[in-house]
């Protein structure tokens, strides 16, 4: 299989033939050709985030709330993989949220899937090369932490990379300068400011009883831990778990955009051998369903408020 090509077959991890920064160009360029707006802000919507069918209880995702939209699904895009993924519909949406010119993937690709982790994270380079500067990924995660419970919200101030302990990173292969350096620090992955106004908004909405900091794991997938498995990312320092956003935050560093993560905790682990209850992809889809309200009202004013900040910093330049 020919690398750029749109075939849906996954391809093998090899990671010297990841994109070339011409190839990503072209992706770039196809949605620039095309698009009435040029956002500052790209939007990763995770599991249960990304795609829910609207009904009188629930309004939609948050890429259907956006407003003068322009929708590209993946496999139109030149070289894009698709998603594979129930509750990641697969397209990029442009539009509005609340004033703000957003660029919003409805949809992430998954080493589970079979891609490997640079083709799992090429989005994030095409959305630099688009024009944005600020990342907000989002993500459906496993309650390490006990006193986290469902639907509460983790703020994402820290990582522990897994998969890149077993040499497994986005980042592998030749580096391309015109992307970022070859040893990028990831000891500001999550800028602090960032994650200050993403209280502040807790605040303003009442709900920093439901809002916590904390840090994130991603592991391989596609299925879920074992309780020996938990204890040990517990006891590490880990608050909650899940199957992607680490390498696309490093990739985004790695192009220098700033970032803002945060986590829906639709369930609790398990970490107890004699609690027989089984967490289910199905129970992630129903937990995004019923937060979808508060979730978008949070990213909402998320956006509004880091809109105010990119505007700021412009006119200080």
């Amino acid at each position: 299989m020919l690398i750029g090509s749109n075939d849906a077959t996954p391809t093998e991890a090899v990671p010297y033939r990841a994109y070339t920064y011409e190839t990503l160009q072209e992706s770039a360029q196809f949605l620039l050709d095309r698009i009435k707006i040029k956002p500052k802000i790209g939007i990763i919507c995770g599991s249960g985030l990304g795609s829910i069918e609207q009904n009188e209880l629930c309004p939609g995702s948050l890429a259907d709330s956006l407003e003068d939209t322009q929708c590209f699904p993946y496999e139109e895009i030149p070289h894009f993989p698709v998603s594979t993924v129930q509750g990641h519909k697969g397209q990029m949406v442009f539009g509005y949220l609340r004033g703000v010119p957003v660029m919003c993937m409805q949809g992430r690709f998954h080493y589970y899937e079979g891609y490997p982790l640079w083709k799992c994270a090429m989005p994030v380079r095409v959305m630099k090369l688009v024009g944005v500067t600020h990342l907000i990924a989002t993500n459906a995660a496993g309650g390490l932490n006990p006193t986290y419970k469902v639907g509460d919200i983790m703020m994402v101030k820290d990582h522990v990379n897994m998969m890149g302990f077993a040499g497994n990173n986005p980042l592998q292969g030749p580096n391309d300068d015109r992307f970022g350096p070859r040893f990028p620090p990831m000891n500001k992955a999550y800028d602090r400011s960032l994650l200050e106004m993403g209280q502040q908004v807790a605040e303003e909405m009442g709900i920093l009883d439901m809002v916590h900091k904390g840090v994130y794991t991603c592991l391989g997938g596609p299925n879920f831990e074992t309780v020996a498995e938990l204890k040990m990312l517990r006891m590490i320092g880990v608050d909650a778990v899940g199957m992607s956003t680490v390498h696309e935050v490093i990739t985004a560093r790695h192009c220098d955009l700033q970032v803002f993560t945060f986590s829906l905790i639709t369930n609790q682990c398990v970490i107890d051998y004699e609690n027989h209850d089984e967490v289910n992809h199905e129970e992630v889809m129903d937990i995004g369903k019923a937060k979808q309200p508060l979730l978008q009202e949070y990213l909402s004013r998320v956006v509004t408020r880091l809109s105010d900040i990119i505007n700021s910093e412009r006119n200080c330049l």
